[in-house]
Order: structure tokens, then sequence, then C-alpha cells
């Protein structure tokens, strides 16, 4: 089975009013569904959410020399909020979970395949 990524994508910058300690509690309630769906389908390899983009740092040390800069790679006005890891048998199969999480997260998922790098 091939495994794939479900980024999480999140608007950077945009602030919505915090939500109520209802709503947190519903948002909760409807992702550790989903988590329990995958982790029954044995689809569900590991999920992780992830603090703002202002917390990153990137790490370069391509050139023989390490150079940190704070702040996200890039300028950009989304950004990766969260992820799953998944295994399916098939690109639909891996659509379906993108698709059910994009619903339960109301924000856009970018599915990707991961390389198969086993030997041939």
């Amino acid at each position: 089975m091939t495994h794939y990524l479900l980024a999480v994508h999140m608007g950077s910058g945009e602030r919505r009013d915090p939500p109520s300690d209802e709503q947190m509690r519903e948002y909760a309630t409807r992702i550790d569904a989903l988590e329990g769906e995958m982790r029954a389908a044995g689809a569900l390899v590991f999920s992780g959410r992830l603090t703002e983009p202002d917390n990153a740092a990137v790490v370069d040390a391509t050139n023989g020399e390490v150079q940190i800069t704070d702040g996200p790679f890039i300028e950009s006005k989304e950004a990766i909020g969260g992820f799953y890891i998944i295994e399916a048998p098939t690109p639909d199969a891996a659509r379906e979970w993108a698709s059910k999480t994009s619903t339960v997260v109301g924000m856009p998922i970018e599915l990707r395949p991961f390389q198969d790098t086993r030997a041939s």
C-alpha cells in the first residue's frame, strides 16, 4: 500500500474570532471521530498539529555553513497547520480520506503520495 501525506492548509494571517469552549469541544469530537475511523480502517499511520508559522525556523546547511532563519521559508498566505500520514490501497481511497478530513477540519487538504523508495 502507498503512504500519503494529507497536509491541512490554513490561511496564514487570517484572524478569526477565537472559538468558544463549546466549539472547541465539538471540533475535537469531530477530529477524534475521524481519526478513530482512520484507525479502524487501518489507514492512519500518524497525525500531528503544528504551531503557528511564526514559530518555524529554516535550517540551511547546503553551502557548508549552517544558516538559521526564524520564521517560515517563504512568504505565503497559507501554511501547513497539521498533517496526517495515511496508508491507502488506491489513489481514490486516499482522496476519500482527504475529502473526509477537509470536511471535518474545514480547511483545504493537500494530498500527496510518498515516493516509493523500496528497492525494486
